[in-house]
């Protein structure tokens, strides 16, 4: 079976170190933060301000003034600091955020994501991501590896607007985990039950299959 929402985000979680200053976008990121494991230390940061931000706060402590960039009510951890998003672009421009996870429209072999808009459609910009994908090295996309249509979202060129180019390395999606390496995505980890087969019939880039992939376990 393909994995939930909720997985995508404990998986992604397994990636992060002790001491990374850590950008989660909009969507399925922002779920990484309930998955941080305990015994290591992250500070996360929201573009919109917040260094420092904790897991979704329950139904008691909602506080309407205390949002993440994608407006979502949020909690703040002990020592966190708030201030403006243009010292918060500042710290992305200058390189200081370790790791981040963005979602996605569609990613190909080259490393090049399209995150941003479809044509036809309205959007309001392309917000922060342009400015995560050129700033950070170590970032990670999650993403449900099909439309619904079942065509394939990991491609050999991404046929939307880029929001950046040859910044992606690894991609998460439902059914795998997977590098970009020399134009090729590689195959690491599928999900519980979901077969090579599928995967190999989902990606429209190049696939290598290695010998030593593994299932995901969840506990």
């Amino acid at each position: 079976m393909s994995l939930t929402r909720e997985q995508m985000a404990e998986r992604v979680a397994r990636e992060l170190k002790d001491g990374y200053y850590v950008n989660l976008g909009i969507g399925i990121p922002t779920l990484v933060a309930n998955y941080i494991p305990d015994d290591i230390e992250v500070m996360l940061q929201s573009e919109n301000g917040l260094l420092g931000m904790g897991p979704f706060p329950t139904e008691e402590n909602v506080d309407p003034d205390m949002i993440n960039a994608g407006k979502q009510t949020v909690t703040a951890a002990t020592g966190a600091s708030i201030f403006s998003s243009v010292e918060s672009f500042a710290m992305i421009r200058g390189g200081h955020v370790d790791f981040t996870v963005l979602g996605a429209f569609e990613v190909d072999t080259q490393g090049n994501i399209a995150s941003w808009m479809i044509p036809g459609k309205l959007v309001k910009g392309m917000g922060g991501a342009m400015d995560l994908v050129a700033g950070a090295e170590n970032i990670i996309v999650t993403m449900m590896h099909a439309d619904k249509l079942g065509n394939s979202k990991l491609l050999s060129d991404c046929s939307l607007p880029l929001t950046g180019a040859g910044c992606i390395s690894k991609v998460l999606t439902d059914l795998a985990y997977l590098e970009i390496v020399d134009g090729s995505f590689i195959l690491r980890e599928t999900a519980p039950g979901v077969s090579i087969k599928e995967i190999e019939q989902k990606t429209a880039g190049k696939l290598i299959v290695p010998d030593d992939v593994i299932e995901m376990r969840f506990s």
